[in-house]
């Protein structure tokens, strides 16, 4: 049995305790575990953040524990408190349902026997420690993502854990980065956002510890580089993952499989198995040129099909096949249906839908989906299945490419930005109806247009759960109308989506995916908005982000930022706020004496306000959500019995108003400040007051954070601990 004092032990807490701040249960026991190493050390120890200050805090507290045996049998209580109870890492999951798992194969498929050979050799091949990894390349149009998908559907027997997929979108403006990607396939398996650890290097390990005794097939689809990928690969003997790209690239060791034209013969065959023979014999006079024309891309051919009967024009022989397929196609549309398939494809959305195609080229919802759906018929737009079941789409990057270029011809630059002025304008009055429904007490959510009321044409929701849910399933659209509404010179548009992206930072967490928009918000408010509210906020909302993904140093900065613009100001609510944030900050880095001189100060601004200032009704919720935050300050210093009145007095406010969350929280922190003081008896009853609050509130994580406490108590009083 492994001694809880030895330095692979302390190590071990430390780390499962470092990696698991994605749920408040996990910030909990990061903060008791910074009060507990400065009681040990008897000084402040800031708090580890890489691999290497980890070893030397564990070593340090190893060395102590062995020195002084009472600190030795608390700490081994403590630990198996904070480190032993809730879901570890990855325990217990399942393919999520509602997951979309890999898209919908295609019914005819023609040749590409070589290549299905190869991925079956090193899908079976014995495992040697190196990664079961083939690079499926080739040019856009040729099936790359097809032939993945087909293999994946044929061999689904190989797979019983799953088949995992994901879009990364390579070269694209929507690329995603590995955090994203890596949590989405998580999500496919089941594994819950609070279950997940916040650093992209935990995260990666995690991951690898989730699929070890898995049987997986993984497709990473439109893959850029190595790079974008290389914090996903695994050696997990039974996974297997197919990396689809344009071109072969340097730096991945994989099995390369090369997809290239199909040659007439079986050129042929797939249009024969589209249509018929009858057909391909009545049009055996315009073939050759059909085929020259497509030059052996199956997405080319499959566009084809539908015309093939019509004489060719163009070009017997073209240098890509997939805009000139494209441009056959377009040549068919009616006149509305043309307009949509151009002026959609100004911006590079993820997935358009037909309510901001309708607002993009004046038309009617019903109408705009009626013509999206032609398009995906004529192989114009994708379709792409989202968690929200509504119909969406998106081009392929060539065919986007054709229709922006036609738009630009036919219908000119004046056109073309007031199509994406109109779709900007949509996703800005939708994102801020939306998150004021997900969170209408916040102050930091923009105020709609008309308070209480959806913008025009956006949509009511009978729960805020759902409003999130909207919001989530549109995240994507929304940070690309970030960089739309950057590149337009629209610094107003930038601020109210990045402030309507409030709601998925606080509840919804993807800060990965978030990041990047509001760095450019923030940069943009500094640069036309310095000095304001609002820069103030989107600082702030930075600040929490980067805090979520342990980049403290930068986290820091952000927050001061946004103090110094608040107050500039004069927005007494922000200024606090951005304060408040600051503590929240240092009590994560284990520096408790700042955090409460933060919170102090916060409290400060709070007591000024009066009836001109704005958010006023929200202060007495404010300085009780401060003392219950000082409380937290004073016990990691081991000011119990101070901490003990702090917290006291926020569960007084929080009772009276009843606000149940806050409630159990607070009463959750009471019962650490007593189980700190080994005093069970006085624990106990707290804990059990902070269940029955829970109850029916759907925090299990909370609820087994507390259940894990209970189970503490019980074991020291039973002299077990």
């Amino acid at each position: 049995m492994l001694d809880p004092i030895s330095l692979t032990a302390v190590s071990a807490v430390l780390g499962a305790v470092g990696s698991g701040m994605a749920n408040e249960a996990g910030r909990w026991a990061w903060e008791s575990t910074g009060g507990f190493v400065r009681r040990i050390a008897g000084r402040e120890i800031p708090a580890p953040t890489a691999p290497d200050e980890l070893d030397a805090v564990a070593r340090m507290v190893s060395d102590r524990l062995r020195r002084e045996p009472q600190l030795a049998s608390s700490w081994t209580a403590f630990a198996s408190r904070v480190s032993g109870g809730g879901r570890g890492p990855g325990a217990g999951f399942a393919p999520a349902a509602g997951q979309p798992g890999l898209p919908a194969s295609i019914r005819f498929f023609t040749d590409r026997k070589e290549a299905l050979k190869s991925l079956d050799r090193e899908a079976s091949r014995r495992a040697d420690g190196t990664p079961r990894l083939a690079l499926v390349y080739g040019a856009e149009g040729m099936g790359t993502s097809t032939l993945a998908v087909h293999w994946g559907v044929r061999q689904a027997a190989m797979f019983p854990d799953g088949q995992l997929y994901a879009d990364l979108a390579g070269g694209t403006a929507a690329a995603r980065d590995a955090g994203t990607v890596l949590r989405s396939l998580l999500r496919q398996l089941g594994v819950r956002d609070e279950d997940m650890p916040t650093s992209a290097g935990e995260l990666s390990e995690f991951f690898r510890r989730c699929v070890a005794d898995r049987k997986l097939l993984i497709v990473l689809d439109h893959v850029h580089s190595a790079a974008q990928i290389r914090p996903l690969l695994t050696s997990a003997p039974a996974v297997f993952m197919i990396v689809v790209a344009r071109r072969p690239f340097p730096g991945l060791d994989a099995v390369r499989v090369p997809v290239g034209p199909l040659t007439d013969k079986d050129a042929v065959r797939l249009l024969t198995q589209l249509l018929d023979k009858p057909a391909i014999a009545a049009a055996r006079a315009s073939l050759p040129s059909v085929l020259a024309r497509c030059g052996g891309s199956p997405y080319a051919l499959r566009a084809a099909a539908p015309r093939l009967t019509e004489p060719a024009s163009g070009p017997a022989a073209c240098a890509d096949p997939v805009r000139a397929a494209a441009q056959d196609t377009y040549r068919s549309l009616e006149p509305g249906t043309a307009k949509l398939y151009r002026l959609m494809a100004v911006c590079d959305w993820p997935a358009l839908d037909a309510a901001v195609a309708a607002h993009a080229t004046g038309t009617t919802p019903e109408d705009a989906a009626q013509r999206l759906e032609e398009l995906a018929e004529g192989l114009l737009l994708e379709r792409i299945t989202t968690a929200d079941g509504r119909a969406r789409y998106h081009y392929r990057p060539a065919v986007r490419g054709h229709a922006e270029a036609v738009a630009v011809q036919e219908d000119g630059i004046a056109a073309c930005s007031a199509a994406m002025a109109r779709a900007l304008r949509w996703y800005v009055d939708l994102s801020t109806s939306v998150a004021h429904q997900a969170l209408p007490e916040s102050w930091r959510v923009p105020t709609p247009p008309a308070p209480g009321t959806p913008a025009p044409g956006t949509p009511a929701f009978e729960s805020r759960g759902e409003a999130l849910d909207a919001l989530i399933a549109e995240c994507g659209n929304l940070i690309q109308a970030v960089h739309c509404a950057e590149e337009s010179g629209d610094p107003a548009s930038v601020v109210r989506l990045c402030r309507s992206l409030w709601p998925l930072q606080l509840k919804a967490g993807r800060h990965e995916m978030l990041l990047p928009a509001l760095r450019i918000g923030a940069r943009l408010a500094d640069t036309h908005l310095p000095g304001t509210a609002d820069a103030g906020a989107l600082h702030a909302q930075l600040a929490h982000t980067l805090t979520e993904l342990r980049h403290w140093d930068e986290a820091e900065a952000e927050a001061l930022a946004a103090a110094r613009a608040e107050e500039a100001a004069g927005h007494k609510r922000g200024h606090a706020s951005a304060t408040e944030f600051l503590g929240l900050l240092r009590l994560r880095q284990w520096r408790f004496e700042e955090a409460y001189a933060c919170f102090e100060a916060a409290d400060a601004v709070l007591i000024t306000m009066g009836t001109q200032d704005e958010g006023t009704a929200d202060v007495p919720r404010a300085r009780a959500l401060l003392e219950r935050h000082r409380g937290r300050a004073l016990r990691g210093l081991g000011r119990f019995e101070e901490s003990r009145d702090r917290l006291g007095t926020a569960l007084s406010h929080f009772r009276a108003q009843g606000d149940t969350y806050n409630t159990a929280r607070t009463l959750t922190d009471l019962a650490e400040t007593w189980l700190d003081a080994s005093d069970t008896a006085a624990a106990r009853p707290l804990i059990e007051a902070a269940i029955t609050t829970l109850s029916g509130q759907s925090a299990e994580y909370h609820v087994a954070h507390l259940r894990s406490m209970r189970e503490r108590c019980t074991a020291e009083e039973r002299g077990t601990g």
